[in-house]
C-alpha cells in the first residue's frame, strides 16, 4: 500500500503507517483500502483512533493498551443503512447505522477527513441500496414461486403461460386441487380474475 496516497488531508503519517501495518492482515482477497481518517483530539494522543474505508466495509480502529494493540470493528457496506457527519468547533463526528439499527461513531475527526468519509460512504450507499433492492425483488419473485402441474412445467410467473400449457397436463391434475392453485395465483395478482374464470370454466367442463 502506498502510504502517501492516504496523507492528502494531513493525516498523521505515523498513525496511518501503524494502521496499514495492522490492517493488511484483515483484508480479504480483492479488498483494498480506499481511505483513512485519523482522529485528532485537542490533547496529546500518541495512538489516535482511525476509520478505514475499503471497497467492502467500514473498519473502526481503536487503540488499546496505550497503543500496544488495536481493537477492530467492521461493517460490510451491504449492511449499512446510512452514514452522516456532524461538524463542531473542534472537528467532526462520523456516525453510521446498519440495517439492523446498530450504530457506531468516532469524534474529533478533522473536518476535511470527515467530509471525505461521508462523500465516499454516500457513493457506496447508493450502490448498496440498489443491491438490497434487487435482493428484495428476487426474494419476492421466489416467494411467488411456481405452481407445478402434475410435477410438470410450472404454470405461472407470466399469465400467458396458461395459454402455453398442454391440455394433457391439466387433465391429469385433480380439478379441485388445480382450482385452489389457480385461485391462489389470482389472489397473489399473478393472473387476472378474467383468466381465472376462463381456466375455471375450462376445468369444470371436464369434471
Amino acid at each position: 500500500m502506498n502510504l502517501k496516497s492516504f496523507l492528502n488531508e494531513e493525516q498523521d503519517p505515523k498513525a496511518v503507517e501503524k494502521l496499514l501495518e495492522r490492517i493488511k492482515g484483515l483484508l480479504t482477497s480483492q479488498e483494498t483500502v480506499e481511505y483513512i481518517a485519523v482522529q485528532k483530539k485537542p490533547a496529546l494522543n500518541l495512538s489516535p483512533d482511525c476509520i478505514a474505508l475499503t471497497n467492502r466495509r467500514i473498519i473502526f480502529c481503536r487503540s488499546k493498551n496505550f497503543g500496544l494493540s488495536m481493537d477492530f470493528q467492521d461493517y460490510s457496506w451491504v449492511d449499512i443503512a446510512d452514514c452522516h457527519i456532524k461538524e463542531g468547533i473542534l472537528g467532526a463526528t462520523f456516525m453510521m447505522r446498519t440495517t439492523k439499527n446498530f450504530s457506531n461513531m468516532m469524534d474529533y475527526l478533522p473536518k476535511t477527513q470527515a467530509r471525505k468519509l461521508y462523500q465516499f460512504a454516500q457513493e457506496i450507499e447508493e450502490q448498496m441500496r440498489n443491491v438490497r433492492r434487487e435482493k428484495e425483488l428476487e426474494t419476492k419473485r421466489a416467494s411467488a414461486g411456481g405452481v407445478t402441474v402434475n410435477n410438470a412445467t410450472p404454470i405461472i410467473t407470466q399469465p400467458q403461460h396458461f395459454q402455453q400449457q398442454k391440455p394433457s397436463l391439466i387433465e391429469n391434475e385433480d380439478p379441485f386441487a388445480l382450482l385452489q392453485k389457480l385461485k391462489s395465483l389470482m389472489e397473489s395478482g399473478i393472473i387476472s380474475p378474467e383468466e381465472f374464470e376462463n381456466k375455471k370454466n375450462e376445468i369444470l367442463s371436464r369434471v
